[in-house]
């Protein structure tokens, strides 16, 4: 069995998914997470995980070694420069590539308090025109660049409760009052009451679809008067058959890539 032949690429709850349509179909494959934290969250799928970061080059390499037929990029929708690796890899080993990637849903809700840009540096722009504390719900990698571009505010940060996000956070100067440590996604009621509780003024977020909570995340917070900033999403780098919106489709490409095998 060649655990190598399929390989899904992320650490999101969309490739936890995908991983358990192999499963059920008795594909063996590997699941390629960049951090423990990701590794964690695969939970007890039945492929082989593989844990750390590819750059291009080693991505080539793992494809050609493992004789790999199909990669499937179910990567967070924001993280580009992996996806880019991933298409490029995919392109000079000479092997299939979709792309998994959920409905937005941005579509879904309008308000006069809805503002959507397309970066951070417009979000920063956007929010300077609001109140003094900004909850931040877009992850911890980018806590730096939030930091430099909006130094006049009180930044809230709400991200994952794991020990290096923690440090990240502390040392860029967010305080015991700044950091709201916890894993979603959440309820509309859990995130009226929080954003109650840390007392935002304006409120930063993704289109992260269905499986991150976008509505029951934005919604409690329009009701609420507070504006919202939404960051949209990169134009996907695969298009055509090959990009998969909906875990229904995924299981049809599946089926198809089954019958050819």
């Amino acid at each position: 069995m060649n655990y190598g032949e399929v390989l899904v690429m992320g650490g999101t709850s969309d490739a936890r998914m995908l991983c358990q349509q192999l499963d059920a179909a008795n594909v063996a494959y590997t699941l390629s997470v960049a951090t423990p934290t990701g590794k964690q969250l695969a939970g007890d799928i039945k492929g082989q995980v593989r844990c750390g970061r590819l750059e291009r080059e080693q991505m080539i390499a793992w494809l050609q070694e493992n004789r790999t037929r199909w990669v499937i990029d179910a990567s967070h929708p924001y993280a580009e420069v992996v996806s880019r690796n991933i298409m490029n890899a995919c392109e000079a080993a000479g092997v299939l590539l979709s792309r998994y990637q959920r409905p937005e849903q941005l579509s879904d809700l309008t308000h006069p308090h809805l503002h959507t840009v397309q970066s951070i540096q417009q979000a920063c722009e956007t929010a300077r025109r609001f109140g003094e504390r900004v909850l931040l719900t877009t992850g911890s990698k980018d806590l730096a660049i939030w930091r430099a571009g909006l130094p006049e505010k009180t930044l809230l940060a709400r991200v994952l409760p794991v020990p290096e996000v923690i440090q990240q956070c502390a040392d860029l100067g967010f305080g015991v009052g700044e950091i709201f440590a916890l894993c979603g996604p959440f309820s509309a009621e859990f995130n009226a009451a929080f954003y109650r509780q840390c007392r935002a003024d304006v409120m930063i977020t993704k289109a992260s679809g269905a499986e991150g909570g976008y509505q029951e995340k934005v919604q409690p917070c329009l009701d609420a008067g507070i504006p919202c900033i939404v960051i949209t999403r990169p134009a996907p780098l695969v298009t055509g058959e090959e990009l998969l919106e909906s875990q229904a489709a995924f299981g049809a490409r599946l089926t198809r890539w089954l019958a050819a095998a």
